[in-house]
């Protein structure tokens, strides 16, 4: 696992000032990715939004064990699952970026979809059934089972 320089990160934030590592950190996106996401631009006008942001992102995908275009298809998957179509845009086009073939692609947002209509259905199942018994198997931990 990698491991981030927060110290000296946060040291340079707070000697250059915000506005100015906000606009310093809004170009890094842009040069990486080619584009500054509209939510990047709005979080830029409370500077301390936007980097707070942009540190936990950080600290998520820079020392995460998985490889960066499995997270980029898990962003794709969780876009999708929230129907946020800039999300999905976007992070279908990082995930190409950074490798994801067009299967791979279209598996994680059916995927996505998949998980995202059962959970619908669930919550609507319960609220439905409010009198009949709770749940059983499908709620833990240790797998799914079917009801009788």
């Amino acid at each position: 696992m990698k491991e981030v320089d927060f110290e000296n990160a946060l040291k340079k934030i707070s000697e250059t000032g915000k506005e100015k590592s906000a606009k310093e950190l809004l170009q890094r996106v842009e040069r990486e990715t080619g584009e500054i996401p509209l939510i990047y631009e709005k979080m830029a006008k409370k500077p301390e939004v936007l980097i707070s942001h942009l540190l936990y992102k950080c600290a998520v995908t820079e020392t995460s064990t998985l490889e960066p275009k499995t997270v980029e298809l898990i962003c794709l998957a969780v876009g999708a699952a929230l129907n946020c179509p800039h999300c999905t845009e976007y992070h279908m086009r990082a995930a190409k970026a950074k490798g994801a073939t067009k299967d791979e692609i279209l598996e994680a947002v059916l995927l996505a979809g998949s998980l995202a209509q059962a959970s619908v259905l669930a919550d609507a199942y319960r609220v439905i059934e409010t009198d009949e018994e709770g749940c059983k198997g499908s709620c833990e931990l240790n797998g799914f089972t079917l009801r009788d």
